[in-house]
């Protein structure tokens, strides 16, 4: 797996002291990734990553230097693409954009471009792993400055976040994504399954439809078609599409088809499999008090939402898929009720494979839960996408910021799993709904949040992985007495070699049984 450096970004534990070390020399260099006072957009993904100069696509500023050290996997060479270079051509001495291969003193120089169009569609590469970008700004009036993205020498179709669909004539192409392609500059006009107007920026596009994440970046298949007079808008994954007029062409990703819907909306999925921390029961001005119940957290469906008896971060809702599912996304919406307008801004996903035992959503590379942005009306759709996607058989949301009350509705997306793996349940005694009749405050609401790359720090599980670990243990030391003495006891009273005692199988029973002749006793 590539690894790249980032700036105050941790790396995950081992065991082996060897990569303890490796790990510990990594952060050391780390945190000389990225230094000067001219940088600014940097993601340096798993492998893949995108900077910019400081102010970009507006004017960068002068007298500012930025150095970006990256690396990738030893054995293979970093290939960079410039997007965009516009600075003051006047003084090659004080403004360019260097290359190095390497890092640190021993450098040396791979290409220097001074402001002319020289960087246009070329692809450098590294002779080694490592690669240093320097950016030096003198006095200048005017200019955008940098916009570049990188890569291993894996990935020889390589793009930029900038490249838009109508860029690309073919009718159908595939291509590598770098990561950091969620920029605030980029303007994106679509959504799916309609698809996305041609001068979309194609990376963006596909953070918004969900076939790539912002953090790794990603091999895109994209289909080319006729336009269409409108296109729609829509928020996913932190990108929010906007309404886009006719254009001649468009373009749409292909997927691995399992964005589905898991049966919320169509009622596939019963009331007793859609469970919550607590409700809440409201009337108003004397009337009878009516339950605001997790069974109406199903997205488009008329009605009251779901609503949480309190508004603190312990509550949850939850959906029982019965068997394990591949998880793609979800989407959530408000309490879509204009006299009670609200909805959950921001949460976290959790899930289970038997309802006691429960893991807290994280990208991949991070060891931070991820916080999903919510809703920032009641009334909208907001799609949020799993990458990688989720096996399992329960979910969890966990809301985190909300708009007045905590309260949604939502449709989970997915498929059957290829290969489910068979699993016992054996579900404990379902916790009682807490109830209030606190009437709606108008006036409470959370700090609606912007999310990029927000990550919270994870719970800690080590009491609930204690006792999994010392139930079975004393379970096995109390009761194997008695099956030995038991079994000797059957062993003495047998009336001939020949009888055999009938069992019950434990597919039939539900249960494991120990049979005694497999014992072998003194």
């Amino acid at each position: 797996m590539d690894a790249s450096v980032m700036v105050g970004r941790g790396t995950g534990g081992a065991a082996l002291f060897i990569l303890i070390v490796f790990i510990v020399l990594l952060g050391a260099r780390s945190s000389r990734a990225q230094k000067g006072d001219g940088c600014g957009h940097t993601v340096l993904g798993v492998g893949s990553g995108s900077l910019a100069s400081l102010g970009y696509p507006q004017s960068y500023p002068s007298q500012s230097v930025c150095e970006w050290e990256i690396s990738v996997t030893a054995g293979h060479k970093v290939l960079v693409r410039i997007a965009d270079l516009d600075i003051d051509t006047n003084n090659c001495q004080v403004s360019y954009l260097r290359l190095y291969n390497g890092i640190g003193p021993g450098r040396t120089e791979i290409v220097k471009f001074c402001g002319s169009k020289e960087w246009k569609d070329v692809v450098i590469k590294s002779e080694g792993h490592q690669v240093t970008v320097q950016f030096m700004s003198g006095p200048h009036h005017n200019g955008r400055g940098l916009f570049l993205s990188y890569t291993n020498s894996q990935h020889t179709d390589l793009i930029t976040c900038l490249e838009k669909g109508e860029h690309f004539s073919e009718a159908e192409f595939s291509k590598f994504c770098p990561a950091g392609c969620l920029i605030d500059f980029g303007e994106v006009s679509g959504t799916i399954p309609h698809g996305y107007r041609d001068s979309s920026p194609l990376c963006l596009a596909g953070i918004h439809a969900g076939v790539l994440s912002n953090t790794l970046g990603g091999q895109i298949s994209v289909v080319s078609s006729k336009g269409i007079p409108h296109y729609e808008s829509s928020l996913a994954n932190n990108v929010t599409s906007v309404p886009g007029n006719l254009s001649p062409s468009l373009f749409t990703f292909k997927t691995s088809g399992c964005y589905g819907t898991l049966g919320l909306e169509s009622g596939v999925v019963s009331d007793s499999q859609i469970t919550a921390s607590s409700e809440w029961e409201w009337g108003g001005h004397g009337k009878q008090p009516t339950v605001w119940g997790p069974t109406g957290a199903r997205l488009k469906t008329p009605g009251r939402p779901w609503a949480a008896a309190n508004s603190d971060t312990k509550e949850w809702i939850q959906v029982d898929l019965k068997k394990e599912k591949k998880i793609t996304g979800i989407t959530t919406t408000g309490s879509t009720l204009p006299e009670y307008q609200f909805y959950v801004s921001a949460y976290e996903v959790l899930y289970s494979h038997d309802g006691q035992q429960w893991k807290t959503y994280q990208e991949v590379g991070s060891d931070k839960n991820k916080i999903f942005q919510g809703n920032t009306h009641y009334l909208q759709e907001v799609r949020n996408n799993f990458i990688p996607p989720i096996e399992a058989r329960f979910l969890r949301i966990c809301p985190l910021q909300w708009h007045q009350r905590i309260a949604l509705k939502m449709e989970l997306l997915g498929c059957q799993p290829h290969a489910a793996r068979p699993r016992i349940f054996h579900p404990g005694p379902a916790p009682p709904r807490r109830k209030s009749t606190t009437p709606p405050a108008q006036d409470r609401t959370t700090h609606t949040p912007n999310i990029r790359n927000s990550t919270m720090p994870p719970h800690s599980h080590d009491e609930v992985a204690l006792v999994a670990v010392l139930v079975p243990v004393l379970v096995v030391v109390l009761t194997t007495p008695v099956l030995v003495m038991v079994c000797s006891w059957l062993w003495k009273n047998r009336k001939s070699p020949e009888v055999t005692y009938d069992l019950p199988h434990w597919e039939r029973t539900g249960t494991s049984v120990l049979n005694c002749s497999l014992l072998q006793l003194e």
